[in-house]
């Protein structure tokens, strides 16, 4: 199909042709470095709010504001700037939001009164949310479709290790100086990823689409509504994202008291356990370029329910905690990196939108994890966080083998 084809579905606007070029190894490992360190500007708040509560004389109750500002901020990216890779030149608007999240940095770490902290956290969450799925949808795009598994999944990779790392890495920083040390660092990282980006990313030839901003809104809907691959693997996401956020959400509530009484660094700290998973399933990408999807998700799948077996023996020694986080972590971002794999291909020219799409699944299991999370140990403790995890994981395996398809390999 050509692009003018393409573009003339309101589903299929074509911004950016196909490439056959093999992307460089380089580069391929700059975006996931670029990934990581624009997701992590999402999280650096979190172990940071008691300074803040002290800096802005606000009370326990309402900085929680300062997250749920950042969370609010991710939504409003993932709803209305990331589908713009689909309609304006990626490379020019990535580098646009980089600058702009630089300068939304500098505003959090002068901040002189929390409404000026809360808009800055506001544009931090929209445009560090922006730029990570930019980025994965910018190295899809210039990916060959038989190497795109590969990309996506290394940049996958960047993203988790961010993620896990910023809230040690906010925490060390704090401690060593102070929480606007933090966002300053940060805000001089990303001028120097700006610096390099602008002379290091590709220009690509565009073909601008004739959609206007809100038919191309519209058209996500569409593509949840009418895509089946996008369907399926975002029910499998939002389910394993969700048993992913009851453990992460709930597992300070035993290790914070009697019998380990570990400190919030060290609880902090287990979330860098996870990033042995995540650099380990950066290679199930390969696996999904060669055709292998399926079978990669079902033995995905089967890890994260029998992960929960360790998790639960955790009162009987650390090492069980460890083994079950590494088998947790590496199980979800194994399905993860497949799950965009296969979306990516789904339509040409609509990369930006599909990862929009796919992350709302995200954030929809995210939220109901934790919420379920806190309600299942206040009713039966860590075992009935445990028994909950399972069950979840457990639903997300059985989804996938109801709904695999009978004889193409890499459908949904």
């Amino acid at each position: 199909m050509s692009c003018q084809q393409v573009a003339s579905s309101s589903l299929h606007p074509c911004t950016e042709p196909v490439t056959d070029t093999s992307v460089p190894s380089w580069m391929v490992w700059l975006f996931a470095v670029a990934c990581g360190l624009s997701v992590a500007n999402v999280y650096y708040a979190q172990p940071l709010l008691d300074a803040l509560a002290a800096d802005f004389s606000l009370s326990t109750g309402v900085i929680g504001g300062v997250v749920t500002v950042t969370q609010v901020g991710r939504a409003i990216a993932l709803l209305l700037l990331v589908p713009l890779g689909d309609m304006l030149n990626r490379r020019r608007l990535l580098l646009v939001q980089l600058w702009s999240l630089v300068l939304a940095l500098v505003l959090v770490a002068s901040a002189s009164a929390s409404a000026y902290l809360l808009a800055g956290m506001l544009f931090v969450g929209m445009l560090g949310t922006a730029m990570t799925q930019g980025l994965i949808a910018y190295a899809a795009t210039i990916a060959a479709p038989t190497e795109r598994g590969r990309v996506v999944g290394t940049t996958q990779a960047g993203v988790l290790v961010g993620l896990l790392s910023a809230r040690v890495l906010a925490g060390a920083i704090a401690d060593l100086s102070s929480w606007r040390m933090v966002y300053l660092v940060s805000a001089g990282l990303m001028l120097l990823l700006a610096l390099l980006l602008v002379r290091v990313l590709p220009q690509r030839k565009t073909n601008p689409s004739d959609l206007t901003y809100m038919q191309l809104l519209a058209s996500m809907g569409q593509l949840i509504w009418r895509e089946r691959v996008l369907q399926v693997r975002g029910l499998i996401a939002m389910l394993m994202f969700a048993a992913l956020s009851i453990f992460w959400s709930a597992v300070v509530l035993p290790l914070s008291v009697a019998p380990y009484h570990y400190s919030k660094t060290a609880i902090g700290a287990l979330g860098l356990i996870g990033v042995l998973g995540a650099l380990a399933a950066s290679r199930t990408g390969r696996w999904a370029d060669q055709g292998w999807g399926q079978r990669t998700s079902a033995a995905a799948l089967i890890l994260l329910v029998l992960s929960w077996l360790p998790l639960a023996l955790m009162q009987h020694g650390w090492i069980f905690l460890v083994v079950g986080i590494i088998a947790l972590d590496l199980a979800g971002q194994a399905i993860h990196v497949t799950n965009q794999s296969m979306i990516f291909n789904v339509q040409e020219g609509a990369s930006s939108r599909l990862v929009g799409c796919y992350m709302l699944f995200y954030a929809a299991g995210s939220g109901l994890g934790a919420i379920a999370a806190t309600s299942a140990y206040a009713y039966g403790g860590w075992s009935a966080v445990c028994i909950l995890g399972a069950v979840v994981s457990g639903l997300a395996l059985l989804f996938w083998y109801l709904s695999r398809p009978s004889s193409t390999e890499n459908s949904a």
